[in-house]
């Protein structure tokens, strides 16, 4: 089995969450193309430059695309994530680096998640993730969005966790609000010129760091480390993918 190649543990948990497809021209075979989209977003090569093991890169790259636009990634994602434990959970964001091929192409169009920050034409990956680390939503925003502009998305729809916890970057009234509607507790340092200063526990702070390897492991994978993709809905499927696989080498290695 080469380097980037999926184990047969892994692969026995994302097989069922593949679509179905009873007719019709069988798909080329499901393993080695998420093996050959898997060694893609590792390795940061172009699609052109996939090894000649996996077949032709058209056939990885349209997949790829395709069930990208059908949310085929995000579903698979949102199954496995709905199996997290609900104690915990941590935000942060981490901005990316928007290379040319990204940034390039005509002015206009749809927003696609690419705006002008201090280190030039970026993209920010808000995240939220469990008290292992494990990523359970992403939302993409423009580099130069605030944090606190994601938090809603980021938890709508997310069962409702014990407690919350965030930098000092997402203290807002609306956001401890917000997670106190939604039965939790709020664990956001107050910003420091505020005459009423938030207790906050240090013992869950301290915690935050898991959320800071997370992205620390995500950016192990270059296609995330770097945006080459044009499409918002491209990128984020990447960062979902590699999520994915970060998930599934965690159950792994607890078996």
């Amino acid at each position: 089995m080469a380097r980037y190649d999926v184990s047969e543990t892994e692969w026995r948990l994302i097989a069922p969450l593949l679509p179905n497809k009873p007719r019709g021209v069988a798909r080329v075979d499901d393993r080695r193309i998420i093996n050959a989209i898997f060694y893609v977003l590792r390795t940061g090569s172009p699609w052109r430059d996939l090894p000649s093991r996996y077949g032709p890169y058209t056939t990885a790259y349209n997949r790829y695309n395709r069930w990208s636009k059908a949310g085929v990634w995000l579903r698979i994602f949102e199954t496995l994530a709905a199996q997290s434990p609900g104690s915990l959970h941590l935000i942060d964001s981490s901005i990316i680096r928007a290379h040319q091929h990204a940034a390039g192409g005509k002015k206009g169009g749809p927003d696609h998640a690419i705006g002008r920050s201090r280190g030039g034409l970026s993209t920010k990956i808000n995240a939220v993730v469990d008290e292992n680390g494990l990523p359970l939503r992403i939302v993409l925003s423009a580099g130069q969005a605030s944090d606190k502009a994601a938090v809603a998305a980021l938890l709508e729809g997310l069962p409702p966790a014990r407690a919350l916890i965030a930098d000092r970057g997402y203290d807002a009234q609306a956001i401890v609000e917000l997670v106190r509607q939604r039965g939790s507790e709020a664990h956001i340092p107050t910003q420091r010129d505020r005459k009423v200063q938030r207790s906050v526990d240090p013992g869950l702070y301290r915690q935050r760091n898991m959320i800071e390897r997370f992205f620390c492991k995500l950016k192990h994978f270059r296609r995330v480390a770097t945006r080459f993709d044009k499409l918002a809905r491209n990128f984020l499927a990447a960062v979902l993918l590699a999520s994915t696989r970060l998930r599934l080498r965690a159950y792994e290695s607890t078996t």
